[in-house]
């Protein structure tokens, strides 16, 4: 299946993160070095090329010399209806530690329950699910 993956260009957190995103959503995490991949545009132990595989998957590395690192505005990462609520609840509620839940995820007028948190890491999130018929 082809589509879109996030990949993340991380200011020198990029293994803190991303297995601060495999505590959240589980998966196997694989993180290469600029060792690993002979670089030395950065740190030896700076994370070259990192991957998370599993239910929600995502990439990433430390930025190097010169380069710019992540800095969203008006983009969020949607986990609408991608697995039961109560993993849902669970997700929101792992990304909130050390961030900022911008939206409680609860029931909303329109019958749908959603909410927003934005992570300790600056990513921002829509996470949500229609009731059970």
């Amino acid at each position: 299946m082809t589509a879109p993956q996030l990949y993340v260009s991380f200011p020198g957190t990029a293994r803190e993160a991303l297995g601060f995103y495999a505590g959240v959503f589980g998966g196997e995490l694989s993180l290469y070095t600029y060792e690993d991949f002979s670089r030395s545009d950065g740190p030896p132990d700076a994370i070259a090329h990192g991957v998370l595989d599993g239910v929600v998957a995502m990439a990433g590395s430390d930025t190097a010399a010169g380069q710019k690192s992540v800095r969203l505005e008006g983009v969020m990462l949607s986990l609408l209806g991608t697995a039961e609520p109560s993993v849902l609840h669970e997700w929101f509620d792992k990304l909130a530690v050390g961030g900022r839940v911008v939206d409680p995820l609860a029931s909303k007028p329109w019958g749908a329950s959603d909410g927003q948190v934005i992570d300790r890491h600056g990513l921002h999130w829509l996470i949500g699910y229609e009731p059970a018929p």
